[in-house]
C-alpha cells in the first residue's frame, strides 16, 4: 500500500495530527487552497463574466466527477447544498393524499433525515418508524422488509449506518420496495468514497450523498441521482429557474422544467463549494474506490483487533461484508476521552448510544491506528 501512502503529502493536516475522522469531515487536499484562490481571482478580475467563462458549466463537470464514484452514468446527477435538501426535492415529486402515502424509516437513520420526513406528516405522509432496539449494531433486514407494503410510497434508507457503520442489504430492500410499487431513496453519505456503490446496477430510484466525508470535498455539495426512466415521470414542486429549459429567457408564468436530471435543480448554484470539492473528487477518482475499500478493511480490522485486546466493546460489525469505514469504540467515559484525544491531536468524534468513532481513510497508517488505541488506553489508565 505504499502507493496509497504517497498521497499523504497532498493532505496538510496529516503532518500535525492523527486524522481519523473521515466519517465526519475528510481531510482537506492541498490543492483546495489553489482552487479556491482561482475562484476568488475569477470573481475579482472577471466579475459577472465569470459565469459565462466557466461557472455555469462547473456543476455539470463536478457531477460527472461524482458519477463514476457511485456507479452512475454522466448526466444523471444534480447538485444541491446538503442531503436534507435532496430529500426535500424528492419529496416534492410526490403527493401524500392518496392510499399510497406511507414512508418507511428506521430508528437508525441519520436524525436530519428523520426530522425532515416526520415533518411531511403535515402534508399527509404516514410515517412508519421501524424500531430496532433488539440489535444495537444493525437494522434487521427482514423487519425492515416486512414494513414495506402496498401502501408504501417511499423508503429512505442509509447504505451505511452512521453510528455502527453497518452495511445494509440494498439489493433486498430495492427488490421488496419495487415488488410492492414503492421507491427507494438510498443515502450513500457514509459509504461513497470508501465502499463501491452501484446506483445503476442496484436499480435504486434515488441516491443521495455529499462530498463532505469520504470524498474529501468539504461542505456545501450534495448530489441527487434519479433513475433516468423516472425523469419524465416526476415533477418536483421544489424547483426554480435553473430547472427551466430556457432560464435566460426569464419567462413569466408557471414555467417549464427540463426533461433530464437537471429538472431536479432549483436556484442559483453554490459555486465556491464546487471549487472546494473538485480536488478531493479528483484524488478519490485517481486512487480508485475498490483499492480504498481494501485498505479500509485492513485498517478497520486492525482497529477492532487492538480494541478487543484491550477488552473494549466494539460497536461495529466485525464481518468485513457488514462493515463500512468506521469503527466505533464503546469505551468508559467516552465524551471525556474524546476531549483529551482532541487535545492530543488525535481527531475522532463521539456519538451518544454508540461511542468514539474512528474512521481511517486510505491515507492513514497502521502506526496511526495503534496510536489511537494507545492514547485511549493511556487516558483511561490516568483517570
Amino acid at each position: 500500500m505504499n502507493d496509497l501512502l504517497a498521497w499523504r503529502k497532498e493532505f496538510p493536516i496529516l503532518s500535525t495530527t492523527t486524522y481519523m475522522i473521515s466519517n465526519s469531515l475528510g481531510a482537506m487536499p492541498r490543492a483546495v487552497s489553489e482552487s479556491l484562490a482561482t475562484y476568488a481571482q475569477s470573481w475579482a478580475t472577471r466579475g459577472v463574466r465569470a459565469w459565462e467563462e466557466g461557472w455555469w458549466e462547473l456543476p455539470v463537470k463536478l457531477a460527472n466527477k461524482i458519477a463514476p464514484l457511485i456507479g452512475a452514468d454522466p448526466g444523471t446527477i444534480s447538485l444541491h447544498e446538503n442531503v436534507t435538501q435532496t430529500q426535500a426535492v424528492v419529496a416534492s415529486c410526490f403527493r401524500f393524499d392518496g392510499p399510497r402515502r406511507k414512508v418507511v424509516l428506521t430508528d437508525k437513520q441519520f436524525p436530519s433525515v428523520l426530522y425532515f420526513w416526520h415533518a411531511q406528516q403535515a402534508r399527509g405522509a404516514e410515517i412508519e418508524l421501524v424500531r430496532t432496539e433488539e440489535d444495537p449494531l444493525r437494522v434487521p433486514t427482514q423487519k425492515l422488509l416486512d414494513a414495506i407494503d402496498e401502501r408504501t410510497l417511499l423508503v429512505p434508507v442509509s447504505h451505511v449506518l452512521f453510528r455502527s457503520a453497518y452495511v445494509q442489504d440494498v439489493t433486498a430492500i430495492v427488490e421488496k420496495a419495487h415488488k410492492v410499487g414503492a421507491h427507494v431513496i438510498l443515502d450513500a453519505y457514509q459509504s461513497a468514497g470508501v465502499l463501491p456503490i452501484e446506483a445503476k446496477k442496484w436499480n435504486v430510484d434515488f441516491l443521495v450523498g455529499g462530498t463532505l466525508k469520504w470524498l474529501c470535498g468539504g461542505p456545501g455539495v450534495a448530489y441527487l441521482y434519479v433513475r433516468p426512466d423516472l425523469h419524465a415521470k416526476l415533477t418536483p414542486t421544489l424547483t426554480g429557474w435553473i430547472a427551466h429549459p430556457r432560464p435566460f429567457n426569464f419567462e413569466v408564468g408557471a414555467g417549464e422544467q427540463r426533461t433530464d436530471a437537471y429538472r431536479f435543480l432549483n436556484g442559483t448554484p453554490h459555486i465556491p463549494a464546487f471549487y472546494a470539492a473538485a480536488p478531493g473528487l479528483d484524488i478519490i477518482g485517481q486512487v480508485g474506490v475498490e483499492k480504498i475499500r481494501r485498505r479500509s478493511l485492513q485498517l478497520t480490522r486492525r482497529l477492532i483487533e487492538r480494541a478487543k485486546e484491550k477488552g473494549w466493546r466494539v460497536h461495529t460489525p466485525e464481518a468485513d461484508r457488514e462493515r463500512g469505514g468506521t469503527v466505533t469504540l464503546d469505551v468508559p467515559r467516552g465524551p471525556e476521552v474524546l476531549q483529551e484525544l482532541l487535545r492530543r491531536e488525535v481527531l475522532v468524534d463521539y456519538r451518544p448510544n454508540a461511542g468514539i468513532r474512528c474512521s481511517p481513510h486510505f491515507y492513514n497508517t497502521e502506526e496511526e491506528i495503534d496510536r489511537v488505541i494507545s492514547e485511549i488506553a493511556a487516558i483511561l489508565s490516568a483517570s
